[in-house]
């Protein structure tokens, strides 16, 4: 049985429509701040695709008025599910802007544990925009992603485990300073900008690093601003799945 629902965001950003734009609806913005390797056909009727840990998502565009609205549809699964997202922008005096994000669809069964991931996830995204659109303006990130299991160990020790590979005192708090020596990487040296129960993100001054943890798992949603090829980024992609294996294994 499926279970209709509806998130609806609204956020000021330290930016211009254009650039909030360029951030939202092109390839380069969207993995400077979401999830994934992302690929946008930039028209209504081309498809949006977000590629994470070998798994392919695709959405149909439903929108696209440059500066304006965009908005896209997954397909309707065989039981019902689809997902639906619509993001619009407003500029406002001064050189900010408004944007206002609209998720809804049908969940599964397991609907209610769903949406409240969901209902957690994106004040975290939205928050990651705008450490984007502030801190590295002008400039777009290769993503990286890392995952490892971590069989029979919590999360409040899957946390702990994080927080000392980066010198975080517990509880990690924003305004935290860490350090961290990923073998094969530079020194990561930044200051914590979010933390809630599941995730907290540093920033330093080439990257955003989000440590995503849940009991028996941990994640890692990386965004790197320095002059890094798509080859080099594919390195660093390894080396922190190294890190992260070895922290846990």
């Amino acid at each position: 049985m499926t279970h209709p629902f509806e998130i609806e965001l609204e956020t000021s950003l330290p930016a211009s429509p254009e650039e909030v734009w360029e951030a939202i609806a092109t390839d380069p913005g969207i993995d400077s701040w979401f999830m994934g390797r992302n690929q946008l056909d930039p028209r209504e009727g081309g498809t949006a695709v977000m590629e994470t840990g070998g798994h392919r998502e695709e959405a149909l565009i439903t929108a696209y008025e440059p500066g304006k609205r965009l908005a896209t549809r997954t397909a309707t699964a065989e039981d019902g599910r689809f997902m639906a997202f619509e993001y619009l922008i407003e500029g406002r005096d001064g050189g900010s802007t408004v944007l206002r994000v609209v998720h809804s669809g049908l969940l599964g069964d397991d609907w209610q544990d769903e949406y409240d991931a969901l209902r957690r996830g994106w004040p975290f995204h939205l928050h990651t925009l705008r450490e984007y659109l502030a801190h590295f303006p002008g400039r777009t990130a290769v993503p990286v992603f890392a995952v490892a299991p971590a069989p029979g160990r919590t999360q409040p020790e899957i946390r702990t485990a994080l927080a000392d590979a980066l010198s975080l005192p517990l509880p990690v708090i924003p305004g935290a300073r860490a350090h961290g020596e990923p073998a094969g990487l530079p020194p990561l040296d930044g200051e914590v900008v979010w933390s809630d129960d599941e995730r907290f993100e540093v920033r330093t001054a080439d990257g955003l690093y989000t440590f995503h943890h849940g009991s028996g798992v941990v994640l890692m949603f990386h965004h790197l601003f320095g002059p890094m090829p798509a080859e080099a980024g594919a390195g660093a992609e390894a080396a922190w799945q190294r890190w992260l294996t070895g922290l846990l294994g």
